[in-house]
């Protein structure tokens, strides 16, 4: 008297709507729920969301489905881009009955052709090193080449797995999280304005003698009331002026990791629900979902440094 489904495939009906990361939404959330891992608000989330109550069988079938083309997607060829810009974040995950930060790595590339797509994620327990050179490493595996500029902030780890990885490819430290930093080293808040208009000035000068005239006369200026930020100003400052070999049309689009904002927003909004994760594998599945709509996006949109911009 009970209904089978031998002869045919079966996908929950509260999981059928929607687009991909929507989808993994729902099974993460779902997911933390048949698993007992949940708060008590979960229980009503994943009925608000799906319409009904959601067996582990389901959310198995389901996410085996869905897993499958995003896998397809992590793993595609890739071809030759010139810019590359990497970008770490954080995401709560549970692990042998205790929650951890687990590293979200995302590489975003600029083709010749002024076109940006979504390379690659990555999902770790860790940040470090190893974690970066095996993600560079999948990267390259998979075909990415003709790399002339590496953009990020200055992760931990990273810099040491680019080196070991692109060795000889330039590397642009992230402009906006520079002028970040630097705030931790002025000793006097009256003194952060000036600070930030030095470093703001030395940023967006015409060329690399410029900036680098200005940035002499800033660590004079700071040696003897600010020390400390007179050496981390000599230190890591250059590291954000390697824009400056590049054309100048390009330099507006490539002294930041900001193409990585967007996809930020979006996880961060999507993410917020979940709150944590059960597993790697429930976090990397909503990440990818959610990269390869923005990616899709990307694809039929205007080209992020225009044509007649190049050279």
């Amino acid at each position: 008297m009970v209904p089978q489904v031998r002869d045919s495939s079966f996908y929950p009906s509260a999981l059928e709507r929607g687009i991909r990361s929507e989808r993994a939404l729902k099974l993460a959330v779902a997911e933390m729920y048949v698993k007992g891992v949940s708060t008590r608000k979960v229980k009503d989330i994943t009925e608000q969301l799906c319409g009904l109550e959601i067996s582990s069988s389901d959310v198995s079938r389901a996410a085996e489905m869905l897993d499958e083309s995003l896998q397809k997607w992590r793993e595609r060829d890739l071809g030759a881009y010139k810019y590359l810009i990497v970008d770490a974040r954080y995401e709560k995950i549970r692990r042998d009955n205790t929650v951890t930060d687990g590293a979200v790595l995302i590489a975003y590339g600029v083709d010749d052709e002024g076109n940006r797509s979504i390379l690659g994620v990555s999902v770790a327990l860790s940040e470090g090193e190893v974690h970066w050179r095996n993600f560079f490493t999948s990267l390259v595996k998979r075909g990415l080449h003709g790399v002339e500029l590496i953009i990020s902030d200055a992760h931990s780890g990273l810099n040491a797995a680019r080196k070991a990885i692109f060795p000889g490819v330039s590397w642009q430290r992230c402009q906006f999280h520079l002028q970040q930093n630097a705030q931790a080293y002025v000793p006097k808040k009256s003194m952060k304005k000036d600070v930030t208009n030095d470093i703001r000035a030395i940023l967006n000068a015409p060329n690399n003698e410029e900036a680098l005239r200005l940035l002499s006369m800033a660590v004079k200026k700071y040696e003897s009331s600010a020390p400390d930020l007179a050496r981390w100003m000599e230190e890591n400052v250059p590291e954000s002026l390697t824009v400056m070999h590049f054309p100048s049309a390009h330099r507006k689009k490539i002294r930041t990791s900001n193409m990585a904002e967007r996809c930020n927003r979006e996880l961060k909004r999507r993410t917020r629900l979940v709150g944590i994760f059960p597993n790697v594998q429930s976090c990397l599945r909503l990440v990818s979902a959610i990269c390869v709509e923005i990616d899709e996006e990307w694809s039929t949109g205007n080209r992020y440094i225009a044509a007649q911009d190049e050279g």
